[in-house]
């Protein structure tokens, strides 16, 4: 069975049930799963205090299971970036550990790309996709793993999946482009500019995504990595979901269809929205740092690798 260790390096979990869940589900198809035990550790929103958390990073990192999943997300990772052993990550996927996650676990994914250009995979986590139990996401109520999730996770692990698909707007139409796939949750993509953990990644395929950020907060954040030169530097840029944010009365019609026109108003990189990822029940599997071809046929999108 494939080794697969559950571990917490941002936000506190919630519950305990949730997390044991999850272990099951991931068990029951075909997982050997080991929870660390620091996972349910607690003080104040985070799992554990700083040193806890570097400390179960590096844990999972010298044990170097087949996948390193994280439990949940939140906030936690920033505090600890200057502490990471990058090279000892680096050497746990050298080994063959797939760093696994979304949201926080941005930063993991583009500090091991920056340090080390190590791949890691953007995917689910343990607790936000496979510990559900009649939670509610935005007006969609969820109570099993989605199967395009376990699925695309499965697949993404077993080194059979090779390539992901999607429905864009119209206009895209013959584009071809190929470079290094990289990204994650637009936060925390912004929040490394100007850092020794920025990964300098010039004619890359560019994904972004986030939750709870009104459209003008979107906006503000695209048009700085626009103003740094890291839009225009790409060959396209690939939007996820941006989900859970609430209507203003100031909006007035103000919406995300407003900012991808005023994106596209602002550079010649081709920005295509529509890939199934993010802070929603439904998501693909994506290698960070691989190298990528994305092609458009009418309307429809393939990233493959």
């Amino acid at each position: 069975m494939t080794s697969l260790t559950l571990f917490s390096p941002s936000g506190v979990v919630a519950s305990a049930a949730s997390l044991r869940l999850a272990a099951r589900r991931l068990g029951e198809i075909g997982f050997e799963v080991q929870i660390d035990a620091a996972a349910l550790s607690r003080r104040q929103r985070f799992a554990g205090d700083d040193a806890t958390r570097l400390a179960a990073l590096h844990r999972v990192a010298h044990e170097a299971p087949s996948v390193a999943m994280a439990t949940r997300g939140g906030y936690g990772l920033s505090r600890l970036l200057d502490g990471i052993d990058w090279a000892l990550l680096a050497r746990s996927v050298a080994l063959g550990t797939r760093w696994v996650g979304h949201s926080d676990m941005t930063l993991v994914h583009l500090g091991l790309l920056a340090h080390a250009r190590a791949r890691s995979w953007a995917g689910p986590m343990a607790c936000y996709d496979f510990g559900r139990s009649g939670e509610e996401h935005g007006e969609q109520r969820v109570d099993a793993v989605d199967e395009v999730t376990r699925d695309c996770f499965v697949e993404a692990m077993g080194g059979e999946l090779e390539a992901v698909g999607f429905r864009t707007e119209a206009g895209h139409d013959g584009l071809v482009a190929r470079g290094t796939l990289w990204g994650g949750n637009l936060c925390l993509v912004v929040s490394l500019l100007g850092t020794r953990h920025w990964p300098r990644i010039k004619g890359g395929i560019l994904f972004l995504e986030d939750v709870n950020e009104h459209p003008y907060r979107v906006e503000r954040m695209l048009l700085q990595l626009q103003q740094a030169g890291v839009l225009d530097a790409q060959k396209a840029v690939l939007l996820g979901a941006f989900s859970e944010w609430r209507k203003s009365p100031l909006d007035r019609g103000y919406s995300m269809k407003t900012v991808l026109a005023e994106l596209r108003r602002r550079t010649r990189t081709p920005i295509l929205a529509g890939l199934p990822f993010g802070h929603v029940p439904t998501k693909v599997c994506l290698p960070v740092g691989a190298r990528v071809t994305l092609a458009v046929q009418g309307r429809e999108v393939l990233v493959g690798w």
